[in-house]
């Protein structure tokens, strides 16, 4: 694996020197040979000491120094942990296209690295409307409503590097502000949260005709819980600690009802307005016809011609 990413960034015109554990990592940046300007590390690594656990230990004299994760642990423990570190994580297996790009990005110049990582977390790809446009966005977003601000950033970082939109919210409340009624794409709540929690939300949305799927995330499920949970109108109940394999499969269900109850309701919307241009006598005609009757008949019960009756059908269709 290190040789083929040595090649594949060599090929960019990047100069890659390597390590096959921590210690020598560290070794090599103590040793003044080295000064690299981004670490690219596997998040479980040999020698006791992980990936992180490097990034965490460079030298003062390396300050700022982007760090990229690769991971195949993606527990929630895991998740949280990177994203409490100044550091970008990316699940493995990872497209080359992403790894560079995010590299690219990293190593722009004039581009100051990012040392909070919650803030980090909550920059990139946010849609337009949350920055104050009215306008949807163009694609799906992942709403992720916690009052946990370590589980939000991970999720969203994950998320993100999925390829995912993603729009996060500390409470219901303020979720529920911000929702448009419309958006494709699915909501991600915890379920026990203070002031409103994430069954009142789901209630909430609910009642005011929004179709939005939602997924229920909890650490103490149950039972009664989980039926709660469909009563207020669940797609899917998730216990924590949350699995990805799990959460990503809930998400891409849910993502492709939103899809279906889109083009539904797009569909809905272009019928009324079709019907709402016909004139009354269109309408009437139209009535009879869905009942079954031919245009003589129809023609003899309005009193008009069949001529008439023939050109309001066409008009109809």
């Amino acid at each position: 694996m290190r040789q083929l990413l040595r090649l594949l960034l060599e090929d960019e015109g990047y100069i890659v020197e390597v390590a096959s554990n921590g210690p020598a990592a560290l070794d090599m940046v103590a040793s003044d040979t080295s000064r690299p300007n981004l670490i690219l590390a596997d998040y479980n690594l040999p020698g006791g000491m992980s990936g992180l656990q490097t990034a965490g230990r460079l030298p003062e004299a390396l300050p700022g120094i982007p760090v990229i994760i690769l991971s195949g642990d993606i527990a929630t423990a895991t998740m949280e942990e990177v994203a409490k570190a100044d550091c970008r994580q990316l699940k493995k297996p990872v497209a080359p296209s992403v790894l560079l790009q995010l590299i690219l990005d990293l190593l722009r110049p004039g581009v100051e690295p990012v040392q909070d990582s919650t803030a980090r977390c909550a920059a990139p790809k946010v849609a337009a409307s949350a920055q104050g446009s009215s306008a949807l966005p163009s694609g799906p977003v992942i709403f992720v409503v916690d009052d946990d601000d370590s589980i939000r950033a991970a999720l969203r970082s994950v998320l993100e590097d999925g390829g995912h939109t993603v729009e996060d919210f500390a409470s219901g409340e303020a979720f529920l502000a911000a929702c448009r009624p419309g958006q494709e794409g699915c909501l991600l709540v915890d379920a026990a949260m203070p002031g409103m929690d994430g069954l009142e939300v789901l209630r909430r949305l609910a009642s005011g005709g929004n179709r939005l799927p939602g997924i229920v995330i909890t650490g103490h499920g149950d039972v009664s819980m989980a039926v709660c949970a469909m009563k207020a109108g669940a797609l899917d109940f998730i216990e924590k600690p949350v699995t990805m394999p799990d959460l990503l499969a809930a998400i891409s269900r849910a993502l492709d009802q939103s899809h279906d109850t889109g083009v539904r309701s797009a569909w809905q919307t272009a019928a009324v307005g079709s019907v709402g241009s016909l004139t009354p006598r269109q309408r009437d005609v139209m009535t009879m016809v869905l009942a079954g009757h031919p245009s003589k008949n129809i023609a003899a019960d309005l009193g008009i011609s069949q001529r008439t009756v023939e050109n309001h059908r066409a008009a109809i269709m």
